[in-house]
C-alpha cells in the first residue's frame, strides 16, 4: 500500500467516526452558509469553487450519490434554489468543492458567476434517494450527460478509493462538444489507475476531427457494448438532461433492465 493510499484510508475512518457521532456541518432542516476560500475557472463556463468548512478538521456530511440544495439569488434578485452535487467526499476534511456550469440564462448560474472569494454560500442537506453500501453491486453502468456526471464522479471515488470494495464501473459519459466534457482529468485518472475495474466511454454530438470516442446520442448499441448485462447484482445509474434520461429509460426497458436494475439521480 503506497503513502497515499494509507493516507485516503486513514481519512476515511475519521471521517466514518466522525460521522457516527453525528459530526456532519450540513442540517437537513436549515441553509448553513460556507465561505469561498478559492475560484479556478476551468473554461469559458464551468469554474470550481472551493469552500471552506468551520475548521480543517470538519466534514461535510453528506451520504455517497446524495445531493445538498444551493440558494442564492438571480438576475432580478429573486431568491432560487437549486441541488448540487460536490465532487468532494466526506474524506476531504475541511472543505468540499462544487464543479458548476454556468449557463447563460440560468437563474443559479447567475449566482455563481457573481460569486468572488471571501463570499458565502447558503447550503441545506443532504438530500436524495441514493443509497449506497460497499459492495451492494457486482458492477455499475453510469448514464451521464453534461453536469449529470457529478453524481456519478462522486460514487466512482467513493468506490475506487475504498480499498474494500471491489466493485467495477463502467461509464457513459455524453456531451455536445470536447469542450463540454466536465471532470475528463478526474476521470482519466481514475481509468488510468484502476483500469480493471474502471472504464468511461465519451460520446459526443460534435465531435472533433479524429474523435475516436462514440458519435451522437447515446444509442442501445453503446449500452450493450459498454455496460454490464442485466443481471440481478447491477444496477444502470442514470443522470442528465431531461429528454436524454427519458431515452435512456426507455433503451434500459428495451434491452431487458428491469426497474431494480436502474436509478436515476
Amino acid at each position: 500500500m503506497d503513502n497515499l493510499q494509507a493516507h485516503r484510508m486513514e481519512m476515511v475512518s475519521i471521517a466514518v467516526a466522525l460521522l457516527a457521532i453525528g459530526a456532519g456541518c450540513l442540517d437537513p432542516e436549515t441553509f448553513k452558509e460556507f465561505k469561498l476560500v478559492k475560484r479556478v475557472e476551468l473554461s469559458h463556463n464551468v469554474a470550481k469553487f472551493t469552500f471552506a468548512l468551520p475548521t480543517p478538521s470538519s466534514l461535510l456530511g453528506l451520504p455517497i450519490g446524495q445531493h445538498m440544495s444551493c440558494r442564492g439569488k438571480d438576475s432580478l434578485g429573486e431568491q432560487v434554489i437549486k441541488p448540487y452535487t460536490p465532487t468532494t467526499l466526506d474524506s476531504d476534511i475541511g472543505y468540499f468543492e462544487l464543479v458548476i456550469k454556468m449557463y447563460p440564462q440560468g437563474r443559479m448560474s447567475h449566482h455563481f458567476r457573481q460569486m468572488r472569494e471571501g463570499d458565502y454560500l447558503a447550503v441545506k442537506g443532504p438530500k436524495g434517494r441514493f443509497k449506497y453500501q460497499p459492495g451492494q453491486v457486482r458492477a455499475f453502468g453510469m448514464l451521464a450527460g453534461g453536469t449529470g456526471i457529478t453524481p456519478m464522479y462522486q460514487v466512482a471515488r467513493a468506490i475506487l478509493e475504498n480499498p474494500d470494495d471491489k466493485t467495477n464501473i463502467h461509464l457513459v459519459y455524453a456531451n455536445v462538444t470536447f469542450e463540454d466534457i466536465l471532470l475528463k482529468e478526474e476521470l482519466d485518472n481514475l481509468a488510468a489507475s484502476f483500469s480493471n475495474r474502471f472504464n468511461v466511454y465519451y460520446v459526443l454530438n460534435q465531435p472533433p476531427e479524429g474523435w475516436n470516442g462514440g458519435i451522437g446520442f447515446v444509442s442501445k448499441e453503446m449500452i450493450q457494448t459498454h455496460c454490464p448485462a442485466p443481471a440481478p447484482d447491477i444496477q444502470i445509474l442514470r443522470c442528465g438532461p431531461p429528454p436524454m434520461n427519458k431515452a435512456m429509460a426507455a433503451h434500459l426497458n428495451d434491452l431487458g433492465y428491469t426497474s431494480q436494475m436502474q436509478f436515476q439521480f
